[in-house]
């Protein structure tokens, strides 16, 4: 007979140890995944560098990654950690950020696709970022490199190496060659 899997809470997830594992909650089931590849954390460190470089300049919110976790529904609770992501100025509460999970979607979601993920896997995160309220959900593939950019209307376009993906009213002014994920800052 099978039983059914205990359920968990953002709050409980929170406070379990940390056994050097990522860890989010997909409608209330304790989902594990293994720590990214190299590959993976440097392309999130250099797209997140290009970001700061802009934020930098136009402080127009703020940046988080590191898989920070997002609150993206209660009851059961979904938690998603984002590889990178954009918060807004006006979104982020007086006080700060908060010491837990951020209640919502970023503002703009960045996944970079490891090796194990699988198409349908990207899809589910992409739908729950975009259903959560995220104005955009950024998916980098490493091989290419390419990305593509998912709207809230379900539309998406995609970037290869030589195109240059510009932040449109969520980041304004804000160009990075994809070419360039291959090129950290500075390089």
């Amino acid at each position: 007979m099978a039983t059914e899997p205990k359920l968990v809470s953002a709050e409980e997830l929170l406070a379990l140890p940390d056994d050097g594992m990522r860890h989010e909650l997909i409608d209330g089931v304790l989902t594990t995944m293994v720590p990214p590849g190299a590959e993976h954390g440097g392309l999130e460190s250099t797209v997140s560098g290009h970001l700061f470089v802009h934020l930098t300049r136009r402080p127009t919110g703020r940046l988080v990654t590191g898989e920070t976790g997002f609150r993206l529904r209660r009851d059961p609770d979904l938690v998603r950690g984002a590889d990178v992501a954009f918060i807004r100025a006006e979104r982020v509460p007086p006080a700060g950020l908060p010491a837990g999970y951020f209640d919502g979607a970023p503002d703009l979601a960045i996944e970079v696709v490891s090796p194990g993920d699988s198409a349908s896997e990207v899809d589910e995160k992409v739908h729950q970022w975009l259903d959560g309220g995220a104005s955009a959900v950024w998916v980098i593939y490493p091989t290419g490199p390419r990305l593509r950019a998912h709207q809230p209307d379900r539309t998406s376009r995609t970037y290869c190496a030589d195109d240059e993906v510009d932040g449109g009213d969520l980041l304004p002014g804000f160009r990075m060659r994809l070419a360039d994920l291959l090129r950290p800052p500075g390089a």
